[in-house]
């Protein structure tokens, strides 16, 4: 399948955004493409300030000219525009197949709107569908996190780059978790959370995001919201 063209889903997240505005810069393809987007109202005299999710979106933003700040200096932002790997009806999702799990939940929950951005192909009918979870752990917990998420029958598989354990930008390991759809993500994410030195995972529960999806057709659309 040759990869998707993000344009579209770019440009669409780009008219949320208002002059001035305070912003979470995702990770991750469609993310990249909205920066990239961003990057070219910003030269033509569009006014952001932006907090990156990972080292790479940090140098994809400068190398474009996008003035960045930390949450220290910039608590509250105005919305954070993210990619996601699963979506389900509720609008919850699963996060970091590309890596930066932890930083991207730090940014959305610190931001009034979350924009998610993803192709249809996303869309799942429950969580789990594509049959990975990530959890980011402390190194030091490598073996006892791993042998307690088998105990929880989760299929824990340390993530690799060229051979040697993947280290995500906030210095940890991801243990991907073979799952199939679950039937109780709130409850499953309480117990992962529980174990000593897991950081966080890729449940993405509870936040309410506006979704939108590209089509095969490059058309947009915003995914229905549940009613709460």
């Amino acid at each position: 399948m040759p990869p998707l063209d993000f344009a579209p889903l770019a440009a669409r997240a780009l008219e949320l955004v208002p002059d001035g505005a305070k912003l979470g810069l995702g990770t991750g393809h469609a993310a990249a493409a909205f920066v990239e987007a961003l990057g070219v109202k910003v030269r033509a005299g569009f006014r952001v300030v932006g907090v990156p999710t990972s080292e790479a979106t940090a140098q994809l933003a400068a190398r474009l000219g996008i003035p960045l700040t930390t949450l220290d200096e910039t608590p509250e932002l105005d919305l954070a525009v993210d990619g996601a790997d699963e979506v389900d009806p509720n609008g919850d999702l699963i996060k970091g197949f590309g890596g930066a799990l932890i930083r991207e939940r730090i940014v959305a929950a610190s931001a009034r709107r979350f924009v998610v951005l993803v192709g249809q192909e996303k869309l799942v009918p429950a969580l789990g569908a594509r049959g990975k979870l990530p959890v980011e752990i402390v190194p030091f917990a490598r073996g006892p996190a791993a042998r307690q998420l088998a105990a929880l029958g989760l299929r824990p598989e340390l993530r690799r780059r060229d051979g040697q354990p993947l280290v995500t930008d906030n210095g940890d390991y991801i243990l991907d978790c073979a799952v199939g759809p679950l039937s109780d993500p709130a409850a499953l994410e309480a117990r992962i959370r529980a174990l000593p030195g897991v950081v966080g995972t890729g449940l993405f529960l509870g936040m309410d995001p506006t979704v939108l999806v590209l089509g095969p057709d490059g058309t947009v659309t915003e995914h229905p919201r549940p009613e709460r």
